[in-house]
C-alpha cells in the first residue's frame, strides 16, 4: 500500500510539473505578443508609423510612392524668336509648345532651365549677349506645363540686380517656382521644396558665372554660384527640411562639347556624396549623356528645349521623363528615364515659324500624308533624331 501511495504521489507531481511547464509557455506567448501590440505607433527612422499585424506579428511598411518628372532643357529667347512671336502689338509664343505641350501636361510636375530674364519692356526687349524677353513667354510656358525653373545661369544677370528682381516678381506672378536667383539673404537660405503626390521634393541651383558681370557688393545673395563647400552647405540646408528627394540643377560644363568634363563629373560626385538624388545640367545648349548609379540620376545637359540657335546640334533636345519611387523603406530609386527626343523647326512661313516639335510624331505623320515639314526637314528630323539617341544614351 504504501509504494501505491508513493507511485500515485509521483504522478500527481509529474502532473503538477507538466501544468507548470504548460502556464509557463502561455504566459510568455501572452506576454510577447502583448509587447508587439504596444509597439503599434512606434516610428521609423523616416518618420513613417510602423504597422503591427495582431495575429501574424508581421511589420509592414508604408507603401511605396511613385511620381513622375517631366524635364525640359533651356528656355532661351532670340530676336528671331520674339519677332516672330508679335503680332497686333502682343507678343504670344503659346503656339511654339502645340506639339509637345500634351506630354509636358501630363507629367506629376516639369521642371526646365530658364535662360533668359523679365525686366520689362522699358528696358527694350533684347537678345544676345544679354537677354531681356517679353513677359508673356513666363505666361506660355506655365500654359505649357511648366512647374518650376532654375533661374541661376550665366544670362542671370544680363539686365542687373533689378532684371533678377523683375524675373522673379513675373514667374511669382505667374505661379512658376524658381530657385538659384533671390531678391534677399533670407529667401536665398530657404530651399524651395515642391510637394508632388505626398512627396516632398527639394529644388536646388548653381551656375559657373555670370558671364563676367560683376554681382552687386553687398548683394552676393542674389546667385547661387559654384563653389563645392557652398554646395555642400546648401544640400545641408535642404537635408535639414527632411525632403524625400532632392533635386539640382547645375549649369556647368563647356558650350557646343556632346561630352561632360572633368569638372562636371566631379561636381556630379560630390552631389551625390552629399545627398543629391537626381541632377540636371545645362550650359552647352546641345545634349549630353545621361546615367544612374547607385546614388542617383545625372544627366549632365539637356541641351536647348527652344532658342534661336542654328549652330551644329543646338536645336536638339528631348523631354526627359523620370519615374522616381520613395519606397517605404525610405530608399528612394529612379525607376525608369525615357525621353521624347525633340527640334526646334523654324518653317519657312511669315509667321509662327517656330515649333518645338516631338521628332517620332512628325516623321510619322510624315509618313503617314499628314507633311507639314519638307521633305528636307523630314531627312535632316531623321538624322537628328537617331544623333539624340546615341549621345543621351538607352532609357531604362
Amino acid at each position: 500500500m504504501e509504494e501505491d501511495s508513493q507511485t500515485n504521489l509521483k504522478k500527481i507531481l509529474n502532473i503538477l510539473i507538466i501544468m507548470a511547464i504548460i502556464a509557463i509557455v502561455v504566459c510568455s506567448t501572452l506576454v510577447v505578443r502583448a509587447l508587439y501590440t504596444s509597439q503599434k505607433n512606434d516610428k521609423l527612422a523616416d518618420g513613417k508609423t510602423l504597422k503591427i499585424d495582431s495575429v501574424q506579428n508581421e511589420v509592414e511598411l508604408p507603401d511605396d510612392v511613385t511620381i513622375n518628372l517631366a524635364v525640359i532643357g533651356d528656355i532661351m529667347c532670340h530676336n528671331t524668336q520674339y519677332i516672330d512671336a508679335y503680332d497686333n502689338g502682343i507678343y504670344n509664343f503659346s503656339y511654339v509648345f502645340d506639339d509637345i505641350r500634351e506630354e509636358l501636361l501630363q507629367a506629376d510636375f516639369t521642371v526646365g532651365n530658364l535662360e533668359t530674364t523679365f525686366a520689362g519692356a522699358s528696358r527694350g526687349y533684347s537678345s544676345y549677349p544679354q537677354f531681356n524677353t517679353p513677359e508673356s513667354l513666363a505666361i506660355a510656358i506655365k500654359e505649357a506645363g511648366i512647374d518650376l525653373v532654375s533661374t541661376a545661369n550665366n544670362h542671370s544677370l544680363d539686365t542687373g540686380y533689378s532684371g533678377i528682381e523683375s524675373t522673379i516678381d513675373f514667374l511669382d506672378q505667374n505661379g512658376i517656382l524658381h530657385t538659384g536667383t533671390y531678391k534677399s539673404p533670407e529667401s536665398q537660405s530657404q530651399t524651395v521644396i515642391a510637394e508632388i503626390k505626398g512627396l516632398k521634393v527639394a529644388f536646388l541651383s548653381f551656375t559657373y558665372g555670370t558671364n563676367g558681370i560683376p554681382i552687386p557688393q553687398g548683394r552676393e545673395y542674389c546667385i547661387n554660384l559654384i563653389d563645392d563647400n557652398f554646395i555642400i552647405d546648401r544640400l545641408n540646408s535642404a537635408k535639414e527640411q527632411n525632403p524625400d528627394i532632392i533635386c539640382v540643377f547645375m549649369h556647368w560644363g563647356e558650350e557646343y562639347e556632346l561630352t561632360p568634363n572633368e569638372e562636371q563629373i566631379h561636381l556630379a560626385n560630390l552631389l551625390f556624396d552629399n545627398g543629391a538624388n537626381i541632377i540636371l545640367g545645362s550650359h552647352p545648349h546641345v545634349l549630353q549623356k545621361m546615367e544612374k548609379n547607385d546614388k542617383g540620376f545625372v544627366i549632365y545637359s539637356l541641351g536647348n528645349f527652344v532658342s534661336g540657335q542654328v549652330k551644329e546640334n543646338t536645336r536638339d533636345s528631348i523631354v526627359l521623363n523620370l519615374t522616381v519611387t520613395k519606397k517605404g523603406t525610405g530608399e528612394v530609386v529612379v525607376d525608369s528615364a525615357k525621353y521624347t527626343p525633340i527640334y526646334t523647326y523654324k518653317s519657312g512661313s511669315e509667321k509662327r515659324q517656330y515649333k518645338v516639335l516631338d521628332i517620332k510624331r512628325a516623321l510619322d505623320n510624315f509618313d503617314a500624308g499628314n507633311r507639314y515639314i519638307s521633305e528636307a526637314s523630314y531627312n535632316l528630323l531623321k538624322t537628328e533624331y537617331n544623333k539624340i539617341l546615341s549621345i543621351v544614351g538607352p532609357e531604362f
